[in-house]
């Protein structure tokens, strides 16, 4: 179990995960109506489980959303078609406030016949070390989550991380000087953007970083957006000017320590998820020291 995105963000000092499980037991996931086109709540992370699933302290919670499929592009085609029925029957052309009201008639009209999506989103949750994680690529699956723990709970469990030093000044300053802080090490991805009006922006994938194309871009005042590291020979990720973790995964240096011999799959799921949650703590924390530390008040 291993997460391939981290947005993290600290834990409420005055979170307390002791009531979690009622709390989450509140806003469980039930599919929506056939008018609904988004349901969402929590759910078991493994089947036949409970919502809250706990290893050696942590925790780990499951996001189900249902999401129904219904084009725009399909709305409007048979909504044009209609208008021009519309048109026919009363003579005149119809208005832009009668066009909406088409569409939204149309819309709930063909919701009940969409096809429906369905998509979980994990949540890691180390309470002594106060981090709130979210497996999530996407803004908006990370705000649909938000959203979730909005509802759920009453003191919202998250609060942002902020470093001494912008994610992009740091990586700018790595790639110009070819190293990253240790136990850090570049690898061969990388995004830079220049500022101002032309927002150029300039790729290199599985290509080598140190190179004096590179630092030129950034003399002529290109900063790095996205780049990809290796923490302690371990794990693998790109790390964003957002504070955003992606493409994350584990090295062979660290899947090969793990015991390949368990009773069964959720001996396994929990064994891979705990050292997951142990690796990630440590990784995080060296990173926020990588990036000068956390602001005062983080």
């Amino acid at each position: 179990m291993w997460f391939k995105n981290l947005r993290f963000f600290r834990l409420h000092p005055d979170w307390d995960a002791e009531h979690i499980d009622d709390a989450i037991a509140s806003q469980t996931f039930t599919p929506g109506s056939s008018q609904d086109p988004v349901s969402i709540g929590w759910a078991p992370v493994q089947e036949n489980a409970d919502l809250v699933h706990r290893v050696n302290g942590q925790i780990l919670l499951c996001v189900k959303a249902e999401k129904k499929l219904l084009p725009t592009t399909v709305v409007n085609q048979i909504a044009r078609a209609r208008a021009k029925d519309k048109e026919a029957e009363q003579g005149y052309k119809v208005g832009r406030k009668q066009m909406k009201e088409l569409k939204e008639d149309l819309i709930t009209e063909l919701l009940p016949r969409a096809f429906s999506i369905e998509r979980l989103t994990h949540i890691w949750i180390d309470p002594e070390n106060r981090w709130l994680a979210v497996d999530a690529a996407a803004a908006a699956t990370a705000d649909e989550v938000m959203g979730l723990l909005a509802k759920t709970f009453t003191l919202f469990p998250a609060l942002p991380v902020y470093t001494e030093l912008a994610p992009t000044t740091a990586m700018t300053g790595w790639l110009a000087q070819a190293e990253a802080p240790y136990p850090f090490s570049i690898d061969q991805d990388a995004e830079l953007r220049a500022s101002g009006d032309s927002r150029a922006v300039i790729r290199y994938a599985r290509h080598s970083l140190d190179n004096e194309e590179i630092r030129h871009h950034i003399s002529q005042g290109k900063q790095c957006t996205r780049l990809a590291l290796t923490w302690a020979d371990k794990i693998s990720f790109v790390l964003s000017d957002g504070l955003e973790i992606k493409r994350l995964a584990a090295t062979d240096l660290l899947t090969s320590t793990q015991d390949p011999h368990y009773e069964d799959e959720a001996q396994a799921f929990d064994a891979a998820f705990f050292l997951m949650c142990s690796e990630l703590n440590h990784l995080l924390q060296e990173l926020l020291n990588a990036l000068g530390g956390e602001k005062a008040g983080a």
